[in-house]
């Protein structure tokens, strides 16, 4: 089973990539074949349209999450919707190579508020997609960081068990 961990926030200092991180790495410890796209780390081509002249870097986050089998997919709340550089991202993707995927939701946001309006915001996106969404999104604030870590218990294993729970309905339906 392919999985690809997708880090959504373009900023340098991003707090998202801190969770997606400690989310990469359990995943890879669970299963091998695990890649990480951290935008805040691989700029991503502004897409033109198909025939755009894009990047290695581009070419190689599109073909790897087409190729993956599970979506672990993190993102902020931007303005009460989830990042510009991740939709960005999907527009690349191609629909119709995509049918059956599982994707796991993790959202970020300064305080409690917006979670459930980001989460349909992504799952509608990854219905279209034809992808399978984890109905057990982790909704995590900036208040669960500190230092550059994951310092609140609960939150790590939230997102544990959604690396689990996401990788065992990928079982389930294989």
């Amino acid at each position: 089973m392919k999985v690809i961990v997708i880090s959504g926030s373009p900023r340098k200092t991003a707090n998202t990539q801190i969770i997606m991180q400690e989310i990469y790495d359990y995943a890879k410890s669970k299963n091998k074949d695990t890649k990480f796209i951290n935008l805040s780390k691989n700029k991503i081509d502004c897409y033109e349209g198909p025939d755009g002249n894009y990047s290695d870097i581009t070419k190689q986050a599109t073909k790897d999450i087409t190729e993956a089998d599970v979506w672990l997919i993190g993102t902020p709340i931007y303005n009460s919707f989830f990042s510009s550089s991740l939709k960005n991202l999907f527009e690349y993707v191609n629909y119709k190579e995509t049918e059956g995927k599982i994707a796991g939701l993790a959202i970020l946001a300064s305080g409690n508020i917006g979670f459930i309006a980001v989460q349909t915001h992504l799952t509608q996106l990854m219905s279209y997609f034809h992808v399978i969404t984890n109905p057990k999104a982790v909704f995590m604030t900036v208040d669960m960081l500190k230092d550059g870590k994951v310092s609140d218990d609960e939150a790590k294993i939230k997102m544990r068990e959604l690396v689990d729970n996401t990788l065992a309905l990928a079982s389930k339906l294989d």
